[in-house]
Order: structure tokens, then C-alpha cells, then sequence
């Protein structure tokens, strides 16, 4: 052999003993360490003619979304993918590893559950055939991957009687949510009065349910409410009966919490340590007091420039509200927009470019789907599969990136508070109230339906317990 080959077989060993040593440091298991290896490989031969140091964004996105096209491809292999070329590109020392936004990339690995928020209403109830043929609940079509439970027995057992209360909820257009909650209350309730029909029971096994939460199960008061408006539901809405023989009952104590609330510094240190399309997003939800599932959800059509505002649709209660677009993220989210439109040509050249349409206007408008103004502002890095529809689509990133991104960020920062994505809505509150802005426009700009709910902000305000000297300070 050669001695400039064996040189380079050698260093070629060297480099793959630091990129394997790299992922033990990161956590990778040993029987796992085979498969990054496999994956980075499969990385460099589609890049090939590059050295490392070369390699650009373009290369890496470039190759993830193709990777994320495949129609085989199971979530957690995507996100091995991910961690593979991060690990090479670091272990390689090369520039791009730093400028491509790998959390970004590794929360779109994830396909769409049946019972996911914004597709399991696809399929509506026809209210014909049998129970068995006619399941439209998100948890009947969630495949199991775990041991049957007690749950799913009664499930089985009062499918017609459950198919009929999530029609109805549907026919309200209550969120998947408050549907999935309602149902399992349901089923716990028929669990605890060992399996019967709820048509036979009365108010006095309701109130022993919910007494029984509150005493032995020691739940919240929001837990207990929860689960009466859940019986209520059925009871009046579903059977038509009434609940005012119910009486009194033993209640779950309400605990009464100010909301978290940062300092103007405090937020300013904490969006610092976010980056990329998660660094937008936390900016957005304080600089509009958004929710994280309405920033989440956003839309092209929602962004309107002209004025400059932001239309929140389809919010908690389904109203709609606009709130204010900072100035600072105009520039930001045209970028973002840009990117966003880029990559939805793309889609539709290789066939693709449908999201999920919400309620009828799939069928009312049908290549609306496709259209730019539907499109996702913050879309996933990774087209999916609809598991009703078996449409493949390209759906908004999950949420639970920007969450992680966002309490990481609050511990890099030391603020020693309980940093959440909510948290920066409690901020955008209560500085928009120190700013001047009365409580009703405070209001509206959060949709709460009742100021009393506002309210509560007021009270971490300068007064109260800062606005009084303490006795202590007046000590010689």
C-alpha cells in the first residue's frame, strides 16, 4: 500500500473515531452509534465532490428536505439524520454547522397522529351504519401502541353512545382538545360506576365522581371543573337531561397564582439566546401577546403588512382579534415569508403544496389548498402524511420545539423564574398596562371574554406589596 494511501486511511480513521466519541458525549447509545455512522455516510455521498469545510446551507437543507420526502422515512430515523450530519459537520469543525438551525430541523420530524388539533376533524360523523363502521373520535383512530387499559374497554363497550357526543361536539366545533378531554372524563366516569350506561345513572353518581376527585384523587379545581362540564356535556347536551338535582358537592380549592411576568431586561436576555425561525417566533408571542398555538398556526393571509397587524384566527372561544405587528419583526417576517414561498414552489414542482384547510373549505374551494395565501407562516421542515386523507402535506412545526427552545433559553439566562412560552404573554400584558393602555384594550388585544380576566394583571403592576416601604427600611 502506498504511503500517502495509508495516510489517508489513517487520518480517515481519526476523523471517524472523533465523530463516534462526539456522539457518546451527546448521548448517543452504543447499539445506535452504527446507524449515525450509516446516515452520515449516506450525507457525504450525496454531497460528494465538497470537502466539509465547503459544505453550505443550501447542501444541508437541500439534502434534509429531500430525506424528509421519503415516504418511508419513521420520525425518529429523520431525527437521527439530523444529529448524523450535525455530528459530522462539528466533528469536521466546519463553518456551516453553526449557521443551519438544527433544533429547527430535528422538530419536524414528526408525522401527523390522527388525533393531532388540526386534522382530526377531517372526517366528519354521517350518523349512519353501525358504531363500529362510523368511529370518527381522534382516540379510537390513535393506533395503540401500548397495553390495553380499563379505558379502552369501555371505549368498546359505549362506542355508540361516545360517537354520539363527539358529533355533537364537532357539530359545535369545540377544539380536538376539549373533545379528546371530554371523552376520556366519559369514560372514567363509566369506569368508577363499574361500566354501566350513563342512562341508567342519575346526578347522585355524578356528584360521588366528582366528590370522589376532589377527596381521594386530591385534583386540581380546574381538573374537577373539567371533568363536570365534560358530564354536563353529555347529560344535557347529548341525553337531554338536567343536571340542577345534582345539589352540592364537595369542591377542589382553587388556588389563586399571579401570573409569571418578566422584566423588559429579562426578555430582552432571553429572546438574545434564541435563534433562527424559534428566535421569531418567541418574539412574536410577546411583541403580540399571542398564544403559542395561535403564533404556531399562523398563516400568509393573516400577516398584513399594510396596516401593520396580525389577524389571530379561529382563537380560544373560535373568535377571531387582531393584534399590533411590531415594527422591529416587519423585515423578519418578510424573510420569513420569502423562505416560506420558496419553499412552497418547490413543493408544487414536485407535485406537492397542500396544507390542512380547516372546517368544509377543502370541499366548498378544492385547490385552495394549494394556494400561497393558505400556507403556513412557520411551516415544518418535513412534508407528512394526513393519516386520514393519505394526502401527503406539509404542515406548521410542532410546537414543542419553540417550548424546549424557550425554557433553554430562560436557564442559559439565569432568570430564576418559571420561563414558558405563556410567560411572555403575561409580559406583553402587563408592560402594554404599564405603558398606559387602558384594561379593556388590554383586553381585546389578549381575547379574553371577560375583563375580570385581564385583571389579574393589574395586580403585578408598582402597587400593592411594591408600593408600600417596608417598615424594616426605616430602621436606624
Amino acid at each position: 500500500m502506498p504511503a500517502h494511501q495509508a495516510t489517508t486511511n489513517d487520518a480517515m480513521d481519526r476523523f471517524w473515531a472523533r465523530f463516534i466519541e462526539l456522539a457518546r458525549m451527546k448521548g448517543v447509545k452504543e447499539n445506535a452509534i452504527r446507524w449515525h455512522v450509516r446516515r452520515a455516510e449516506a450525507y457525504l455521498k450525496a454531497v460528494s465532490g465538497k470537502r466539509l469545510a465547503q459544505h453550505s446551507v443550501d447542501d444541508v437543507t437541500g439534502y434534509l428536505e429531500h430525506a424528509g420526502r421519503l415516504g418511508g422515512i419513521k420520525d425518529w430515523q429523520f431525527a437521527q439524520t439530523v444529529d448524523a450530519i450535525q455530528n459530522l459537520l462539528e466533528t469536521a469543525n466546519a463553518p456551516v454547522a453553526g449557521q443551519v438551525d438544527w433544533g429547527f430541523w430535528r422538530d419536524s420530524a414528526r408525522s401527523l397522529e390522527a388525533d393531532h388539533p388540526t386534522i382530526a376533524r377531517e372526517t366528519e360523523p354521517s350518523g349512519t351504519g353501525n358504531a363500529a363502521e362510523q368511529l370518527v373520535s381522534g382516540i379510537a383512530f390513535k393506533p395503540k401502541r401500548n397495553a390495553r387499559s380499563p379505558l379502552d374497554a369501555v371505549r368498546e363497550n359505549h362506542s355508540a353512545l361516545l360517537e354520539r357526543m363527539i358529533a355533537e361536539i364537532r357539530r359545535r366545533k369545540y377544539s380536538i382538545r376539549t373533545e379528546q378531554a371530554y371523552e376520556t372524563w366519559v369514560c372514567r366516569f363509566i369506569l368508577f360506576c363499574d361500566n354501566r350506561d350513563p342512562t341508567e345513572l342519575g346526578a347522585e353518581r355524578v356528584r360521588a365522581f366528582l366528590e370522589d376527585l376532589a377527596v381521594r384523587g386530591n385534583v386540581s379545581a380546574s381538573t374537577q371543573s373539567q371533568a363536570l362540564n365534560a358530564l354536563a356535556f353529555l347529560y344535557q347536551q347529548v341525553l337531554g337531561r338536567s343536571m340542577d338535582e345534582m345539589g352540592d358537592f364537595v369542591r377542589a380549592k382553587r388556588p389563586k397564582r399571579l401570573p409569571v411576568v418578566l422584566e423588559r431586561s429579562e426578555v430582552a436576555r432571553l429572546l438574545t439566546g434564541i435563534e433562527g425561525t424559534q428566535h421569531l417566533m418567541a418574539a412574536l408571542l410577546y411583541g403580540t401577546g399571542m398564544r403559542l398555538m395561535e403564533c404556531v398556526r399562523l398563516r400568509v393571509r393573516d400577516i398584513d403588512f399594510a396596516y401593520p397587524q396580525i389577524v389571530v384566527r379561529d382563537g380560544k372561544g373560535q373568535k377571531d382579534r387582531v393584534v399590533p405587528l411590531p415594527g422591529r419583526l416587519e423585515q423578519p417576517l418578510r424573510e420569513q415569508l420569502e423562505k416560506v414561498r420558496a419553499l412552497h414552489e418547490q413543493d408544487l414542482a414536485q407535485g406537492f403544496g397542500e396544507v390542512f384547510l380547516p372546517d368544509a373549505l377543502a370541499r366548498k374551494w378544492p385547490h385552495a389548498a394549494k394556494e400561497w395565501i393558505w400556507q403556513y407562516v412557520f411551516p415544518s421542515a418535513r412534508l407528512s402524511v394526513d393519516p386520514r386523507s393519505g394526502k401527503m402535506r406539509r404542515h406548521h412545526v410542532h410546537e414543542n420545539g419553540l417550548q424546549k427552545a424557550v425554557k433553554a433559553a430562560g436557564t442559559r439566562a439565569g432568570i430564576a423564574k418559571k420561563v414558558n412560552c405563556h410567560c411572555l404573554r403575561h409580559s406583553f400584558a402587563t408592560h402594554v398596562l404599564e405603558s398606559g393602555y387602558d384594561i379593556r384594550t388590554v383586553q381585546e388585544l389578549l381575547g379574553h371574554a371577560d375583563v375580570s380576566t385581564t385583571m389579574i394583571y393589574t395586580h403585578v403592576l408598582n402597587r400593592g406589596g411594591q408600593g408600600v416601604r417596608s417598615p424594616l427600611d426605616g430602621l436606624l
